[in-house]
């Protein structure tokens, strides 16, 4: 089937080295239908505007080889920033989603929007180094109008509801702005990754956030809240007094399996932990306690997830953040619950793991749903138009 009509724009032919890798001229014409002379006259504005690169010679079909071309990653940078409760990661990606660059910098994201933001601009002057900056994405801990671009009634997030993060940016930055849930940026990453289709992705850290993709497709939600297991009642409050959670609720699993739980119940015991790295330090160096309590929250969690797995049937569950550097600790109490309390066919084939891309899951991931924006909406019509005419 042709994926470009004959009166298709030249953005179309960009857009199918972007999905597709490299192409032949061969290859561009009988994908898009396009005639011989068409697809040579976009090539060469393509190539001429740098939107695309020549990468040597095809398959010969009797004259001289044809060139193939590739999407010119280096064209221009992505700018995104995976806001934390108590930190963020900010990188310059490539076009393909590749952070070249990153810093990480401590942050409180209770300070409100404005001390958070312009901590990620000042890290985005340093990341930048001349290149044309073709987007932004910021990555928060709440739930998010996403068309909007702005943070919908977080439940840590004091001063973020309905601030317009979109436009403080840019009204700095001639780019795509675009805000996303952290979690779902991860899971975004992770689906892709992994080529996974349907795919639960937990970030577990000072708090507990969770995205969802299913049939290759973000799950938010008509309000952007849809698998907020964090703010969920945990099982295990009915069995006593529930604990308060900072979202001002009572009993949610966050209250019992979130870092800043963890750090509470330690204290409790007269073991001096700062912050959730405290954490992970003792349980990796085999505190008795700590351990006990990572894997506690490994059930706590595993409860909260079966529900999910048995409804929604993923086929991959992903663990990232701080605390999943608790590795197996954590792990076993989640597949402990997961697979005791979950339909036999659902996890018949079901993975649960944690990352294995670090620190840069939730940047990298920004950046593919920033370029997703951009090669899939007017914006890149206008800068194809713009440096054409330039």
């Amino acid at each position: 089937m042709k994926l470009v009509e004959h009166g298709s724009h030249i953005s179309d032919v960009l857009a199918l080295f972007r999905t597709r890798g490299e192409l032949s001229r061969t290859d561009v014409m009988e994908i898009s239908g396009l005639s011989r002379s068409t697809v040579n006259q976009r090539l060469t504005a393509l190539t001429a505007a740098g939107f695309i690169t020549p990468v040597g010679g095809g398959e010969s079909t009797g004259g001289r080889p044809s060139s193939r071309f590739a999407l010119n990653r280096s064209r221009a940078i992505l700018l995104t920033a995976d806001v934390g409760a108590s930190g963020f990661v900010a990188a310059a990606c490539d076009l393909n989603g590749t952070p070249i660059r990153h810093v990480t910098r401590a942050i409180n994201v209770w300070e409100g929007p404005e001390p958070v933001l312009l901590e990620v601009q000042a890290a985005f002057t340093e990341l930048r180094q001349g290149e044309e900056v073709w987007g932004i994405g910021i990555g928060v801990p709440g739930p998010v109008e996403f068309a909007a671009g702005w943070v919908v009634n977080p439940p840590i997030m004091t001063g973020w509801d309905h601030f317009d993060i979109v436009h403080w940016f840019a009204s700095k930055y001639d780019a795509t702005v675009v805000v996303e849930n952290d979690a779902n940026a991860r899971a975004v990453m992770e689906s892709r990754q992994h080529g996974i289709d349907n795919l639960i992705s937990l970030k577990v850290g000072t708090g507990i956030g969770s995205g969802l993709v299913f049939n290759g497709q973000i799950i938010r939600g008509s309000e952007g809240a849809a698998g907020d297991v964090g703010h969920t009642r945990a099982a295990h409050a009915d069995d006593a007094v529930p604990l308060p959670c900072r979202c001002g609720n009572v009993g949610c699993v966050e209250a019992y399996a979130g870092g800043w739980a963890l750090v509470r119940d330690l204290e409790a015991e007269g073991i001096s932990v700062e912050n959730v790295a405290g954490v992970v330090e003792l349980v990796k160096n085999g505190d008795i306690e700590a351990v006990r309590l990572v894997r506690q929250a490994g059930r706590v969690l595993g409860d909260a997830v079966a529900g999910l797995v048995s409804i929604l049937n993923p086929g991959m569950i992903v663990l990232s953040g701080q605390l999943a550097e608790c590795d197996e600790v954590l792990m076993s109490g989640i597949r402990e619950r997961v697979y005791q309390r979950s339909l036999p066919l659902a996890t018949r084939n079901l993975r649960i793991k944690t990352s294995d891309l670090g620190e840069l899951v939730g940047v990298s991931g920004l950046a593919l749903i920033t370029a997703d924006r951009i090669f899939s909406a007017g914006e890149i019509d206008a800068l194809i138009d713009v440096t054409l005419a330039s």
